[in-house]
């Protein structure tokens, strides 16, 4: 069996090498690529998109063009991880409200329904860097997570293929154990 490859896209984080050790924990290979040298396709190299966190306003749609154009017409898997989220979100419509700064863990509801939440419990503690918050789903993804801040936590399209996090993932037990449903479901 070939090893999986997933394409993560570096939006300027500062969180890139926890990132990538999640994804190699479980597994896949990593590649790294600049929010502004994505490939226009993947032609079959990898299984899957992750997004990192951003500290560039997720509201740039013109910087963010290529990377969205990606997402939107490649038929892999994506996974978008706070302002990665946010950059999706907002390319599809929503809009994004300032709120309390949060740093640190804090609990989020879960939809057990979801195979990306198979390895967690209905409350997960997630770790947060940030004061942006998306109040709704755009059109064609629904909430399938929800905090007293954040009424979108974690989001997916409705096809299934796209999915969200306010929070780093790459931090934290329960973060990985979400890390890993996307995997195991995915890769």
């Amino acid at each position: 069996m070939t090893q999986p490859r997933v394409l993560v896209v570096n939006n300027k984080t500062l969180s890139l090498p926890q990132l990538r050790k999640r994804f190699e924990d479980f597994g896949a290979a990593t590649d790294v690529v600049s929010s502004t040298e994505v490939p226009a396709k993947l032609n079959g190299s990898h299984q899957a998109i992750v997004l990192s966190g951003t500290k560039v306003r997720a509201y740039d749609t013109e910087y963010y063009k290529p990377l969205i154009d990606l997402v939107m017409t490649s038929n892999v898997p994506v996974f978008g991880i706070c302002g990665g989220m946010q950059i999706i979100a907002v390319s599809q419509g929503a809009e994004l409200a300032e709120g309390e700064q949060r740093v640190g863990g804090h609990d989020a509801e879960v939809d057990k329904s979801e195979a990306l939440f198979t390895f967690v419990k209905p409350t997960v503690t997630v770790f947060h860097r940030h004061t942006l918050y998306l109040q709704a789903a755009p059109a064609g993804f629904k909430s399938i997570g929800r905090s007293d801040h954040a009424p979108v936590e974690f989001l997916r399209s409705d096809d299934g293929r796209i999915f969200g996090s306010q929070a780093h993932l790459e931090f934290r037990d329960d973060g990985r154990e979400i890390l890993r449903g996307f995997a195991q479901t995915f890769l």
